[in-house]
């Protein structure tokens, strides 16, 4: 899944491609690298990260919807509000990506409204405004678990089906560094929820926090962790760094799984 970030402020490549064009441009670069899904944002959720309305959220990111719905790759948005939930899917939005796991008001009326789309239900403690503030857990594997099942029943309840549901552990919200890595450790027991697993932690705080490098530094730790995570039953890798992360990929299949194309 290549990141396609319509803002100014993200905290890894923030205005980097905030018009749509640009921003339309770079998602098509993604794919030519190697990108099996795209996932489009229009607000910054990096800790500490200021609220966007939900006018300018739906501004920065429908154009790029609809430059992109013919692209022949599936379109995640990553939002948490129902309008901008529904706007998207009519414009051509393939699943929802909700750090908030659908609890805001509405949210899960939007997605059971829509029989086709699918929806990925993320961890977070907190929010990103205040999430990195102390964050405390008695065992940050087991809360993870329970709270991704309540959150897949509730999803349920509603009529919509287990098929369309994959689950985020929610790498660095609401986490410290050590509380990730024993998650990323133990992330095979979320292999009992049943659900694909989406991994999000390309060139985020926790590669820091054993690299010292700066964000666009973080390649190679972001891979490795990228590796750590698909040895660990990940289904769908979110990354910045498409090409290198699709190269080192295809060596780990060709490793683990004996699947080598073209010789």
């Amino acid at each position: 899944m290549g990141i396609v970030n319509v803002t100014p402020d993200s905290f890894s490549d923030g205005s980097s491609h905030f018009s749509a064009d640009e921003a339309t441009q770079h998602a098509l670069d993604l794919i030519a690298q190697g990108a099996d899904m795209l996932d489009i944002g229009g607000e910054s959720t990096r800790p500490g990260a200021d609220a966007v309305s939900e006018e300018e959220e739906l501004r920065r990111i429908i154009p790029v919807i609809r430059n992109l719905r013919d692209c022949g790759k599936p379109l995640s948005v990553d939002t948490f509000k129902p309008a901008v939930m529904q706007a998207a899917l009519q414009a051509g939005a393939d699943l929802i990506n909700d750090i908030y796991a659908l609890r805001m008001p509405g949210a899960l009326d939007v997605v059971a409204a829509h029989p086709d789309c699918g929806v990925c239900l993320m961890h977070m403690q907190g929010e990103p405004k205040t999430m990195q503030t102390a964050p405390t857990y008695e065992n940050v594997t087991d809360e993870v678990y329970r709270f991704l099942d309540e959150r897949k029943q509730a999803l349920i309840s509603v009529g919509v089906s287990d098929s369309r549901i994959c689950l985020d552990p929610g790498y660095g919200f609401g986490k410290t560094a050590q509380q990730n890595y024993q998650l990323l450790r133990e992330q095979d027991r979320l292999s009992g929820l049943h659900s694909p697993l989406l991994i999000g932690l390309s060139r985020k705080s926790m590669i820091a926090a054993v690299t010292g490098r700066a964000p666009r530094e973080r390649v190679a730790g972001s891979i490795a962790g990228a590796l750590a995570a698909v040895n660990r039953g990940a289904a769908i890798i979110r990354v910045h760094d498409v090409a290198e992360t699709a190269d080192a990929l295809k060596v780990w299949a060709a490793v683990e799984q004996g699947e080598i194309n073209g010789s």
